[in-house]
């Protein structure tokens, strides 16, 4: 007998509603469980959702709690303390902690066994809270990252070269945060740096840094939360495990000794598959953007102290 593909999402806010919205159009999963300490708000998402699901890809989607995922493949953490106006991700982390923590005890008291995906800001420090209160292998606690910032910085990449966003490859490493390092000497449009494609012209790339840095807060300042962004950011990482694909992405994992950095999550480049990070990578680096990610993860350093 076939074992139905499950996820559950853990927050049926603005983000966990938009995920789960769109891994039923990406027909990933055949069954959708919400599950948010508001049952009210789960349970008519969950009715909004399976309305939509008619004309979409048949999935099974209802409010339910952690027993429902226990069975599910991949837990997604979205609940979490929300940042308003120009509040830093980091702010909130005594907030999110207590919201994150007693979601990851919960489901694993209920006997779940998957991969969790956490997108809950703080997203690194809040992985690492997630590692420690599930006691699942490091592989199989991923955080979101840098992925979103990535996105960001290949958009604002496309619009001055003039390239499409998905030819190029470009990655924010380090904090989700306001001390991410963009490494664009890492930077490549078929197999081209950028100081090969501007003919002549030097991009401004501290104000490019600066802009896809800041792109959360535009976002929330103007609508009050991020939502599309982030939730495609989930799909992604999500269709990553579930499909095997061994892509690399830019997540939130453990170091064990990459650039002299251990025991902290942070964002780098990470072969995903079926069992969650498969592999870290190590891109050559500049001294800038070195000195850059080392200071980042002295932040996240300092910030867990305080877990």
């Amino acid at each position: 007998m076939t074992v139905p593909l499950r996820i559950a999402m853990i927050g049926a806010g603005h983000v966990g509603a938009t995920a789960a919205y769109a891994l039923m159009l990406r027909g990933l999963f055949s069954e959708i469980v919400l599950i948010d300490a508001n049952a009210a708000l789960a349970d008519a998402e969950a009715a909004d959702l399976t309305d939509a699901d008619a004309l979409a890809r048949g999935a099974r989607i209802w409010a339910g709690d952690y027993a429902d995922a226990a069975r599910a493949q991949v837990a997604v953490i979205t609940a979490g303390a929300a940042t308003h106006g120009s509040q830093t991700r980091l702010s909130v982390t005594a907030a999110s902690a207590a919201i994150v923590g007693d979601c990851v005890e919960a489901l694993m008291a209920a006997g779940f066994n998957g991969v969790v995906v956490v997108a809950a800001n703080p997203v690194d420090l809040m992985s690492l809270l997630a590692l420690r209160k599930s006691g699942l292998p490091p592989a199989r606690v991923i955080g979101t990252g840098t992925l979103l910032d990535s996105m960001r910085l290949r958009q604002v990449l496309s619009a001055h070269l003039g390239v499409a966003a998905g030819s190029i490859d470009g990655f924010v490493l380090g904090e989700h945060g306001d001390s991410e390092a963009a490494a664009f000497s890492t930077a490549r449009v078929g197999g081209v740096a950028l100081d090969g494609l501007t003919e002549g012209a030097t991009l401004d790339l501290p104000a490019l840094a600066a802009t896809v840095r800041t792109g959360a807060y535009r976002v929330v300042t103007g609508k009050g939360y991020t939502s599309f962004g982030i939730a495609t950011a989930i799909v992604r990482i999500v269709e990553a495990v579930i499909r095997d694909e061994h892509a690399v992405l830019p997540v939130s994992t453990l170091l064990t000794g990459q650039y002299g950095i251990e025991g902290l999550y942070l964002s780098l480049p990470c072969v995903i598959g079926a069992g969650g990070v498969e592999r870290v990578l190590e891109p050559a680096l500049n001294a800038a953007e070195l000195t850059a990610l080392t200071a980042s993860a002295q932040v996240l350093r300092e910030g867990a102290a305080g877990l």
